[in-house]
């Protein structure tokens, strides 16, 4: 059993949809923001006061593209996850999508422009240059890792579903269809709906 620390407006989402592609169980924890997640019995999981983390057989994994990467790993019969030494592609993008894309979102979204003499300072250079290289990527294969779905999707598709919804990616049609090809599927549904079950 895993025990699953979330709440339903943050990216616990992402670890949701991916706990529902595994097909383990789990055991979802609630915590609202502020107390909740500052408290010293929650510290003690993650001292960063934040969510998602979550607890399996006494071993802690916090961040979500981590948390992603690890249940690929344990529950290798989810096919999640190419075989070892095949991986190249899987985690260039997972990663990818915890880096570059993530910060390079976030940073525009507050409203923060890098001088054009200190794009070398930041890892992601500017917003468009990366949403160049995964409209690149995604141009030329149907998904992140090449032609069959994996737990890259989950993590980096989240933030480009999330973008295209905020519109803090600007709509282009390579991300809208790739959108569509991973938006239906049963266990992001299932995931998405205890998310609204729980934020009700």
């Amino acid at each position: 059993m895993i025990d699953f620390y979330t709440n339903p407006r943050s990216r616990g989402a992402i670890v949701r949809w991916m706990l529902e592609e595994t097909g383990a169980p789990y055991r979802t924890h609630l915590l609202d923001y502020g107390a909740a997640m500052k408290s010293a019995a929650y510290r003690a999981i993650n001292p960063m006061g934040k969510v998602p983390a979550i607890v399996h057989d006494g071993r802690t994994v916090t961040e979500a593209a981590a948390i992603c990467a690890y249940l690929a790993d344990v529950f290798p019969e989810a096919d999640l996850a190419p075989q070892t030494g095949q991986r190249d592609q899987y985690y260039r993008w997972l990663f990818f999508g915890a880096g570059p894309l993530e910060q390079a979102v976030t940073t525009v979204a507050l409203g923060f422009e890098i001088p054009e003499d200190r794009k070398g300072m930041v890892g992601f250079g500017c917003l468009g240059d990366v949403l160049d290289t995964l409209e690149h990527r995604l141009s030329e294969h149907p998904f992140l890792a090449g032609d069959r779905f994996t737990a890259a999707d989950v993590y980096t598709g989240s933030q480009i579903g999330w973008g295209l919804q905020f519109g803090t990616i600007p709509s282009r049609s390579t991300f809208a269809a790739y959108w569509n090809r991973i938006q239906d599927r049963p266990a992001r549904l299932r995931a998405a709906a205890l998310d609204a079950e729980a934020a009700a």
